[in-house]
């Protein structure tokens, strides 16, 4: 799409936009996930331990370029908010983040954060104390 929009600017409007509110996405998806560590820590004197659930471009896949979820990741892991604990289950090890494994990082975590609905995370039973945030819609595509 960027190549398109940069020959041909007015005849690409839409896509243009498009490309916009996606890469917006990301940004609110970052200040969501601040905000409910904040509310957390106000609501239970101490920082929360929240996990990055999925750094995949899509699920089940271990390709992480142009991924919005491997960018969200990169933002947060230089927060003071909390403990992170970063998961993609489909690499062994990443460059940038030191991963932990998915079930760990379930148990550990008080704000579980579903960037990616890789196959691995629809098996979870919900825990009440968790604090949820979905952004890829694995809750609603496969209720409890």
């Amino acid at each position: 799409p960027y190549f398109i929009i940069s020959e041909f600017p007015k005849e690409s409007k839409i896509i243009s936009n498009a490309r916009e509110i996606n890469n917006y996405k990301s940004d609110w998806c970052i200040e969501k996930i601040r905000s409910t560590a904040l509310k957390f820590e106000i609501d239970n004197d101490r920082k929360p331990t929240i996990a990055l659930m999925g750094l995949a471009f899509k699920p089940n896949i271990d390709d992480l370029r142009e991924s919005p979820a491997n960018h969200i990741a990169q933002v947060l892991q230089n927060d003071s908010n909390g403990a992170y604990f970063i998961v993609e289950p489909n690499i062994k090890e990443h460059n940038g983040f030191k991963l932990t494994n998915y079930k760990a990082a379930y148990n550990k975590a008080d704000i579980l954060v579903f960037l990616v609905a890789h196959d691995e995370f629809k098996t979870f039973t919900i825990l009440e104390d968790k604090v949820i945030l979905d952004f890829c819609g694995i809750l609603n595509k496969h209720p409890l």
